[in-house]
């Protein structure tokens, strides 16, 4: 009797694990597979692909339409647009033009695109400085759509939009940029390895 009790008890036991189990679902990427096929149906065709999600402050790199890594990155704090001057992360379709500062250290503090000799203290707080220090590694955006972040006003190369690392680390996961796209150091150290020049980021 006491063997069937026992038999019994785990038989509950795996049916409420399983049910445990069953009740939690894989992450819904249908949305943003929407978006990118209202830029381009070709996604699917591309072997590497990075797309920048605004409103989840989330950067993802695909192979041929597949999620292959997903980071946690800052976008402007003032918000989407191409404007120049306005400090704004801008939308669409770029491709990487230039990858600066390999083999450089972590926190490697670069300004005007060449290494000052500084490493950044790193800030893991939340805590917003007066600087916008460009760190580690720099992924220099072309934009790819005339009118919207290609030509004269709205031109994403000359306004120096670039993905990058950053000292205010205790930033990432929220707006707080000058308009580039930051991320942790070591996340995008590892980014720059897995990209060529011409790799199409698209920003939503």
């Amino acid at each position: 009797m006491k063997h069937k009790f026992i038999k019994f008890s785990a038989l509950l036991m795996s049916l409420f694990l399983f049910s445990c189990t069953v009740s939690y679902e894989k992450p819904n990427y249908k949305l943003m597979f929407d978006n990118l096929e209202d830029i381009s149906k070709d996604y699917v065709n591309l072997d590497k692909l990075i797309v920048v999600k605004v409103n989840t402050q989330e950067l993802y790199f695909l192979n041929k339409g597949v999620i292959k890594e997903k980071f946690s990155i800052s976008t402007s704090l003032y918000g989407t647009g191409s404007e120049v001057n306005s400090y704004k992360t801008p939308l669409g379709r770029h491709v990487i033009a230039e990858k600066i500062g390999k083999n450089l250290p972590f926190g490697a503090i670069l300004k005007g695109r060449e290494w000052t000799g500084s490493i950044a203290n790193i800030i893991k707080e939340p805590i917003d400085t007066e600087f916008d220090i460009v760190t580690s590694r720099i992924l220099w955006l072309k934009g790819l759509e005339e009118g919207l972040n290609l030509g004269p006003g709205v031109d994403s190369m000359s306004r120096y939009i670039y993905i990058h690392g950053t000292a205010e680390e205790g930033l990432i996961g929220k707006p707080a940029s000058d308009g580039c796209v930051r991320m942790y150091n070591s996340d995008v150290i590892y980014l720059f390895k897995k990209v060529d020049t011409n790799t199409q980021v698209w920003i939503l």
